[in-house]
C-alpha cells in the first residue's frame, strides 16, 4: 500500500500512473487526482468522498463499498469497475464510461450520469433515485430491478444497427422529449 503523502507528491510532480496499486480503507477525502491511472487498483472500502477524479482511468478497478459521495468522476473510464455497494450519492459521472461496471446495491442517489455509458452495466439493487441519467446508454442495461425513483431518464440512448453487417450503430434517442 502507497502511502497518501507519497502518491500525493509524484502527483503533484507530474506521475500518473498508479495501475495496480492497493488503496484498500484509504482515506482521500477531497483530493484532487485528475487525470491519473488507477486501473486495477484496490479502493475497496477507500474514502473518496468529494474527491476529483475526472478524466481518470479506474478500469477495473475495485471500488466495493467505498465512499464516492459527491466525487467528480466526469469523463473517467470506469469499464469493468466494480462498485458494488458503493456510494455515489451526488457524484458527477457526466461522460463517464461505466460499460460492463457492477453496480450491484450501489447508491446513485442524485448522482449526474447525463451522457454517461452503461452499456452492460449490472444494476441490480442499485439507488438511482433522483439520478440524471439524461442521454445515458444503457443498452444491455436493465433498470427492472433497481429504484430510479423521480430519475431523469429523458433521452436515454440505445444502438440502432444499420446495414446487415451488425457492425455499425448510430445512436438515437428514446424517452421524453
Amino acid at each position: 500500500m502507497i502511502d497518501i503523502q507519497q502518491l500525493c507528491h509524484e502527483y503533484n510532480q507530474g506521475y500518473r500512473d498508479f495501475s495496480g496499486i492497493s488503496l484498500h480503507n484509504a482515506n482521500l477525502r477531497h483530493i484532487h487526482l485528475s487525470g491519473v491511472d488507477f486501473s486495477q487498483c484496490d479502493l475497496s472500502g477507500a474514502d473518496l468522498s468529494n474527491a476529483d477524479l475526472s478524466r481518470s482511468d479506474l478500469n477495473s478497478a475495485n471500488l466495493t463499498d467505498a465512499d464516492l459521495t459527491k466525487a467528480d468522476l466526469s469523463g473517467a473510464k470506469l469499464m469493468g469497475a466494480n462498485f458494488i455497494g458503493a456510494d455515489l450519492s451526488g457524484a458527477s459521472l457526466v461522460g463517464a464510461d461505466l460499460s460492463q461496471a457492477d453496480l450491484r446495491m450501489a447508491n446513485l442517489e442524485g448522482a449526474d450520469l447525463s451522457g454517461a455509458n452503461l452499456t452492460g452495466a449490472v444494476v441490480s439493487g442499485a439507488n438511482f433515485c433522483n439520478a440524471n441519467l439524461n442521454a445515458a446508454c444503457l443498452d444491455e442495461t436493465g433498470l427492472a430491478e433497481v429504484d430510479h425513483d423521480g430519475a431523469n431518464l429523458c433521452h436515454l440512448r440505445t444502438p440502432v444497427m444499420n446495414g446487415s453487417n451488425g457492425k455499425t450503430h448510430r445512436w438515437v434517442s428514446w424517452g421524453a422529449h
